[in-house]
C-alpha cells in the first residue's frame, strides 16, 4: 500500500504529494514517488501551478511553442495564458503561443507531422514536463526539437531533481531540495533489490501501478 503525503512547504496553494518507498521507472530505481495528478488535471490547481512556474522563468528568451509532455496539455495551455500576460516576447505573426503534444513513432522517437512543423521549424519551443528526474526524455525532447529546426527555449516542469538537461536549466515549482534524500538509481545498483525488498510499485509521469 501506497501511502500519499503533502509537503509542509508550499508553493501558493500548489502543494506537492509524495509517497516513499521503492518504485521503478522506465529509466532507473528511485526512492520517492511524486504525484503530480492534480497539477496536470484540475484547473484550479493548473493555473495555480502555472502562476509558481512562470515566475521562475526570465523574460528575455521568445517562447513561440509550448511542447507538453507527460499530459501537461491543460497545465501548459495556462502556462501560455501566463507567459502571455507577463509579456513574454514571441515571433508568432498571431502574436499567440502554440501548445501541442508529441506524437510518439514504434521507437518511441518523438516526430512532428507536416501540420505541426511549422509551429516547431524556426520558433522558440518550450519543453514542459510534469516531472524532469533523469533527464532523459527531456533530451530526446531537445533532439527532436533540434532535428525539426525548432530552437530550444528551455524546459520547465512541476518537479526536477537535476538542474540542467543539455545545458539548458529547467525551471520548476519543485525541485530535489523540498525532498533533500530523493535517490535516482540504475536498477543494477539499486539498494533496495540488493537488499531484497520488492518494488512497490511501477511509476511513471501518468501515475503508479501497484505491483
Amino acid at each position: 500500500m501506497i501511502e500519499l503525503k503533502q509537503l509542509p512547504v508550499r508553493r501558493g496553494n500548489v502543494p506537492l504529494t509524495y509517497a516513499f518507498g521503492h518504485f521503478a521507472t522506465n529509466h532507473s530505481h528511485i526512492n520517492y514517488y511524486v504525484d503530480i495528478t492534480y497539477q496536470k488535471t484540475r484547473v484550479s490547481e493548473a493555473k495555480a501551478t502555472a502562476y509558481q512556474l512562470v515566475s521562475q522563468f526570465i523574460n528575455d528568451t521568445p517562447v513561440d511553442t509550448i511542447i507538453c509532455l507527460d499530459g501537461t496539455a491543460v497545465l501548459g495551455a495556462f502556462v501560455a495564458d501566463e507567459l502571455n500576460k507577463r509579456g513574454f516576447r514571441t515571433i508568432n505573426a498571431n502574436k499567440s503561443i502554440y501548445v501541442i503534444e508529441p506524437e510518439y513513432n514504434a521507437n518511441s522517437q518523438i516526430i512532428f507531422r507536416q501540420n505541426i512543423q511549422p509551429m516547431i521549424r524556426g520558433k522558440h519551443v518550450l519543453v514542459l514536463m510534469a516531472s524532469v528526474t533523469t533527464g532523459v526524455t527531456a533530451k530526446r525532447s531537445i533532439e527532436a526539437i533540434t532535428y525539426y529546426g525548432g530552437v530550444v527555449a528551455g524546459v520547465a516542469a512541476i518537479y526536477r531533481a537535476v538542474d540542467t538537461v543539455e545545458g539548458y536549466p529547467v525551471r520548476s515549482v519543485y525541485s530535489v531540495s523540498d525532498l533533500p534524500d530523493y535517490k535516482s538509481y540504475d536498477y543494477r545498483d539499486c539498494p533496495f533489490c540488493k537488499a531484497g525488498r520488492k518494488i512497490d510499485a511501477l511509476v511513471n509521469s501518468y501515475g503508479y501501478s501497484v505491483l
